[in-house]
């Protein structure tokens, strides 16, 4: 998963000069902060970047204009409870600044080893990985989409049809739980071990397009192989988010990093798509509902894209002059992209102003 860190203020500068979508293009002054802001935040456990930003900002994903990096606290783009964020003006401009608290503190397990005068090769020695005792605040609430980020994936069409496939059970179960045993049949990659259950999901469609932009693999558990006798595996049920069945699929498990510090910017292209589905089940879409939206990689959209949401208008009959008319796009929203795919991503509604619905536009804020 390519993960986009915090973007250069020339970048989103040259972003916002050449964007057709873009508002009209905002100094570095105080025309980017909330009225009302606070002039300092102390960090606690359970705060996301987002929401801290939307105290200081009108528009949150402005955060990297006006964030300082200070040189001498280490890693400063990340904030862990225990912080305390400022505002403070230089040379009349507002400037966010951070002091560290206690939360970013490690403990130093590797002395220092020097290399003598001469050698023309450094001996590492075996280290202990140092990492901070507590994690740094995610962007956006993690628990709204944590389960997609570690689970199930788009493949192609006919990936599932061709993965081996649970053939029955030891005890002639017919669904299965953590522990139970059960045989499965296909062609099996002699070096791994451990597969991920899956059964079809979702087939995306772009309703601009009718092309088919994906195929939805719904992992439903994790098993282990623990007996080989030709094409018939016997696998040992790991864990299960739903139960398993015969039938299901299984595919190796992808090494996927999960980044909980990515960063809100807007996309450096022009992108415009709509809400093809909202994950759940309904049709309408509120905050921290999950949306699927047809554009992907292939479009410029990448982890941490923020796209605005804008409500279609409605097609009203004019009493006066006859005919119908189709009332103007207004905004009505802004989603941040978690998880993208060539030519779709899924995102996370983080502000709405009104109910938002399948079929609403996104594009550049």
């Amino acid at each position: 998963m390519k993960i986009r860190l915090v973007s250069s203020i020339a970048l989103i500068m040259l972003f916002l000069a050449g964007s057709a979508y873009g508002e009209q293009e905002a100094a570095v002054d105080e025309s980017l902060l909330r009225e009302g802001h606070p002039d300092q935040y102390l960090v606690k456990e359970g705060d996301t970047l987002w929401e801290i930003a939307s105290m200081f900002l009108k528009d949150p994903w402005y955060w990297p204009e006006i964030w300082h990096v200070n040189p001498a606290i280490s890693n400063p783009h990340l904030i862990y409870p225990g912080d305390e964020v400022f505002l403070k003006y230089v040379g009349g401009d507002p400037q966010m600044s951070l002091k560290r608290g206690p939360g970013e503190r490690t403990y130093k397990m590797k002395p220092e080893q020097r290399v003598r005068q001469g050698d023309r090769n450094e001996i590492m020695a075996p280290a202990v990985r140092v990492s901070p005792l507590e994690s740094a605040i995610p962007a956006i609430p993690l628990d709204a989409v944590s389960s997609l980020m570690t689970t199930g994936r788009i493949v192609g069409q006919d990936t599932l049809a061709l993965a081996p496939r649970i053939l029955a059970g030891k005890l002639e179960s017919l669904v299965f739980g953590p522990g139970d045993q059960f045989y499965a049949r296909g062609d099996w990659d002699e070096e791994t071990s451990t597969y991920g259950v899956f059964r079809a999901g979702n087939v995306y469609v772009d309703p601009e397009t009718d092309e088919i932009l994906g195929y939805e693999a719904i992992e439903v558990g994790l098993a282990k192989a623990v007996a080989r006798d030709g094409d018939v595996v016997t696998f040992k049920m790991k864990s299960v988010q739903e139960d398993v069945r015969i039938g299901d699929r299984l595919m190796p498990t992808e090494e996927r990093r999960v980044e909980s510090t990515f960063y809100p910017t807007p996309p450096d292209q022009l992108v415009e798509g709509v809400i093809m589905t909202v994950l759940g089940g309904v049709t309408q879409v509120g905050r921290n509902d999950v949306v699927v939206v047809n554009r992907g990689l292939n479009a410029g959209v990448e982890v941490g894209t923020v796209l605005a949401i804008a409500k279609k208008g409605a097609l009203v009959r004019d009493q006066f002059a006859g005919g119908y008319v189709q009332l103007p796009t207004e905004r009505a929203g802004i989603l941040m992209v978690f998880r993208t795919f060539e030519k779709m991503a899924y995102g996370l509604v983080l502000q709405t102003t009104e109910p938002l619905r399948v079929g609403d536009v996104v594009r550049n804020p």
